[in-house]
C-alpha cells in the first residue's frame, strides 16, 4: 500500500464535502499538473490517503481512500488528464498544521514541504506515521476501518 496526500481549497471541495458523498466517494478531478497526475496513476485501490486543505487552513484534517483507479477526468475533454475517486475514512482527531509539519524535521523532506504547490503528493510510510501521530492517531492506520 501506498500513501498519499490531496490538497483542496476548502471553498473548493472540502472534507466536509466529501464526508457528504459517503461510500462512493467523489472524482478527484480539475488535476491540471502531469507530476500530480502520474501520482493518481500510480495509486491503487485501497491506498490511504491525507485530506489536506489548502488556502484556509493549511491542515491536515483527515483521511481518505482510494476507491477507483485512474480514469479519464470527466470536468474535461482531453485525454491527458485522469483522475482517481476517492473516500472518506476518518477524521484526523488532531489537525496537523503546515506550520506544525515544517517544524518537525522528521518532516523535513515530505513533498508537502518541499513541492508545496503539487496537488496530489506521494507520503513516504515514515511520514505517513509520523504525521498521524501528531494528529493523534496512534498507531497509524495502515488500513481503511472496516
Amino acid at each position: 500500500m501506498n500513501h498519499w496526500l490531496f490538497k483542496s481549497e476548502p471553498f473548493k471541495f472540502s472534507f466536509d464535502d466529501l464526508k457528504k458523498k459517503g461510500e462512493k466517494g467523489e472524482e478527484w478531478d480539475g488535476v491540471r499538473n502531469y507530476a500530480a497526475r502520474n501520482n493518481m496513476r500510480a495509486m491503487r485501490i485501497g491506498d490511504l490517503g491525507f485530506f489536506y486543505h489548502s488556502n484556509e487552513g493549511l491542515n491536515v484534517v483527515g483521511i481518505v481512500e482510494v476507491c477507483a483507479l485512474a480514469h479519464p477526468d470527466s470536468t474535461i475533454d482531453d485525454p491527458r488528464w485522469e483522475c482517481v475517486d476517492i473516500r472518506y475514512v476518518r477524521d484526523m482527531p488532531q489537525p496537523v498544521s503546515l506550520a506544525d509539519v515544517k517544524a518537525n524535521p522528521h518532516l523535513s523532506e515530505m513533498a508537502l514541504v518541499r513541492l508545496g504547490r503539487l496537488s496530489v503528493q506521494p507520503v513516504t510510510r515514515a511520514e505517513w506515521e509520523e504525521v498521524c501521530r501528531m494528529g493523534g492517531l496512534v498507531p497509524a492506520p495502515m488500513r481503511p476501518a472496516p
